[in-house]
């Protein structure tokens, strides 16, 4: 069974191309904070505030286990931080082709000043502290995104072409 797991910081698009290329390639789509969400009964915003992060990324690992152990071809979109946490990037280039979609910060403050209140990491922060903590965080996690087997511009991404690209890489 084929996974393909989108990977990137938060607000780079991997929900809605994880969706499109899921069905461009008749795979399942999971989103890993949905399914997190729906596993533990909590919202990721309640999680973050009841529990803490340090829980969240373990539950988050555990989830992201289940989701490898099913037996369907499935397009994955993982939450920003799950490729920085637990090995998690070395599980999924174990277990599948993993896609980094990769954006400036600039075009990453600009998208995620429209959905903080979704994003309990970003939600209190005023327009240039969401700027200094994304470049800050980038810088911490780039390295680790860059792991990833291929990395693509997710700014104006074209999913036709990444299905494309994607059918050829795994014989689709």
């Amino acid at each position: 069974m084929a996974k393909i797991f989108l990977n990137g910081y938060m607000g780079s698009g991997k929900s809605s191309a994880g969706e499109t290329l899921a069905s461009q390639l008749g795979y399942e789509f999971i989103d890993l904070d949905k399914f997190i969400e729906k596993e533990y009964k909590m919202s990721i915003p309640e999680i973050f505030s009841t529990k803490g992060e340090k829980e969240f990324r373990a539950m988050e690992h555990n989830s992201l286990k289940k989701v490898i152990d099913k037996d369907e071809n499935l397009v994955v979109a993982c939450g920003g931080g799950t490729p920085c946490y637990y090995g998690n990037m070395e599980l999924m280039n174990n277990h599948g082709t993993t896609v980094y979609l990769k954006m400036s910060a600039d075009s990453l403050v600009n998208r995620l000043m429209n959905a903080k209140e979704k994003r309990p990491l970003i939600s209190n922060k005023n327009e240039s502290e969401l700027r200094e903590f994304v470049n800050r965080q980038l810088e911490k996690r780039e390295d680790t995104y860059h792991q990833a087997q291929y990395t693509v511009k997710g700014k104006d991404l074209n999913v036709k072409e990444l299905a494309s690209f994607v059918k050829e890489q795994i014989g689709v």
